[in-house]
């Protein structure tokens, strides 16, 4: 009785430990909560390599702040660019990020559906602002973000672990250095 008794607070034990363990990973931000679940597969054998499923968490969350941000600037801008563009990032970061989906659904990559809690922030922010204001924050932001993209998609096109993820990466590539080099010339134009 004892030895049953003592192996039954064992296991209670551990699965406590482990329920403890587990909710201690869970948290608001989606984008954590995406890597962690990318990391746990990765520990099981389950999913991608970790460079790969990071690409991914990170790609996933920025293309949902393009095509938000993208929103605002056609609600909230005041130059026609500006809400040409913002018509732009809606419309090509919704098709990447509806392939991106298929593409994590089908390497059993967890992505976030929600943008980060930091990119949401910078939502938040951009929400506060409209006219002239909006227009120049709304630019700079997004010719620092695509000069950030355009680089890390360079990278996982060379150096993805997965030939899919590779080819998603430099497939978007093109569009991603154009939507830079139209942002830049907005921007000239603005300052």
């Amino acid at each position: 009785m004892k030895k049953t008794t003592l192996v039954y607070l064992l296991a209670m034990s551990c699965l406590t430990f482990q329920a403890c363990n587990s909710e201690k990973k869970t948290t608001s931000d989606s984008v954590e909560n995406a890597e962690n679940s990318n990391e746990v597969k990765e520990e099981q054998g389950a999913g991608a390599e970790d460079d790969d499923s990071e690409f991914a968490v990170k790609a996933a969350s920025g293309g949902l702040l393009e095509v938000e941000l993208g929103k605002l600037a056609q609600e909230k801008g005041q130059n026609a660019e500006v809400k040409q563009f913002g018509a732009k990032m809606v419309e090509d970061h919704t098709k990447a990020n509806d392939e991106l989906k298929a593409l994590a659904t089908l390497k059993n990559i967890t992505i976030p559906s929600t943008p980060g809690e930091d990119k949401q922030k910078d939502i938040d922010d951009m929400r506060k602002l409209s006219g002239a204001e909006f227009d120049k924050k709304y630019i700079s932001y997004m010719k620092d973000d695509h000069e950030e993209d355009v680089k890390e998609f360079k990278k996982a096109a060379q150096d993805a672990k997965d030939q899919s993820i590779k080819e998603f990466a430099a497939k978007t590539l093109p569009t991603l250095q154009m939507h830079l080099d139209m942002v830049t010339a907005i921007d000239k134009k603005l300052n």
